[in-house]
């Protein structure tokens, strides 16, 4: 059975990050190799989990959604491979800030 990144469905208050990569050619021609660019810490949202429940049991919603554009803690997270292509899985309590376009 083949995984694709639309089947994956986050649980409780995960989000499901796909960083988004910095330039790797500086302004004077300069290529920085994958070994020294450091961990993005900015990604777009592809799917949100319907989020925590507080301690009556009732559901806490969501203030991500699908299609934001974030900033997220620089080592949180938990790693994963679709279809060939890196995803972040994170708490919504690993989320910085939402960046307004």
């Amino acid at each position: 059975m083949t995984t694709t990144v639309n089947k994956v469905r986050p649980l409780s208050d995960y989000i499901l990050i796909e960083p988004l990569e910095k330039e790797t050619t500086l302004p004077s021609g300069i290529v920085i190799p994958d070994t020294a660019k450091e961990k993005p810490q900015e990604g777009k949202v592809v799917s949100v989990g319907p989020g925590r429940r507080d301690d009556d049991g009732d559901r806490v919603p969501m203030e991500i959604k699908a299609g934001d554009i974030i900033m997220y803690k620089k080592w949180g997270g938990t790693e994963i491979k679709v279809e060939g292509k890196e995803y972040l899985l994170v708490k919504e309590e690993d989320i910085l800030a939402v960046i307004e376009s």
